[in-house]
């Protein structure tokens, strides 16, 4: 007997991640910006020419928790932006009403990936009142995607999305290259999220550099 297939990925780096096993060390930050660059939101379906890409929105919930709660520290805005960085390993944003049909081997596979994420980047568990803060951001991202992007209307966010957040009117992404609330091109994306996290990290570092004891 052969060993089962196991779900391996070529990236684009020319790294392999085995999706069943995902070693932290076996992607490069390009290639992770690559693919939610490449992954959509909404099952890939957008009112606008483009879908929406799971980078935009990562980008768009530290950009909206910001904006509510004021400025993050490091291990905060990391977190907000590799808050789905699973999907884009997997390159696949299961919408919310597929997920009971996949089962558990793919929350399986999907808490194995972000435990290989958290590993990676040195992300620390949210405290429960984080948590709350980081969900109620991405809820209103998504009543706001939903409205803006993918064109529900309030009541159908309310009652079909079951999202009871209120969608914002401004676009929390200011950009003079692309119209409020529009998906942008992969390339633009997979460039504005990997500049933030290398910020995000650097500011990390410098953290840790001031507070560690001297030799």
């Amino acid at each position: 007997m052969t060993d089962i297939q196991r779900p391996f990925v070529l990236l684009r780096s020319g790294a392999i991640i085995d999706l069943a096993a995902p070693d932290p060390g076996s992607w490069t930050d390009e290639d992770l910006a690559v693919g939610l660059s490449r992954t959509f939101r909404w099952g890939g379906h957008s009112a606008w020419p483009r879908p929406l890409s799971v980078a935009q929105h990562s980008l768009a919930v530290h950009a909206i928790s910001e904006a509510m709660f004021g400025p993050l520290t490091p291990q905060a805005a990391l977190y907000e932006l590799l808050h789905d960085a699973e999907e884009g390993l997997i390159g696949f944003d299961c919408i919310a009403p597929l997920k009971p049909f996949l089962g558990k081997p793919f929350s399986d596979m999907c808490e194995k990936l972000n435990r290989a994420v958290a590993s990676r980047y040195g992300l620390m568990p949210l405290m429960e009142a984080s948590w709350r803060c980081h969900k109620k951001a991405d809820r209103i991202a998504a009543a706001s995607e939903a409205l803006h992007v993918v064109k529900w209307s309030r009541y159908e966010i309310r009652t079909s999305l079951s999202i009871a957040e209120t969608p914002l009117e401004t676009d929390p992404l200011d950009t003079s290259e692309f119209l409020p609330w529009e998906p942008w091109p992969s390339e633009y994306a997979a460039a504005r999220w990997l500049s933030a996290l290398e910020h995000q990290y650097h500011r990390l570092y410098s953290a840790t550099a001031v507070c560690r004891d001297p030799l």
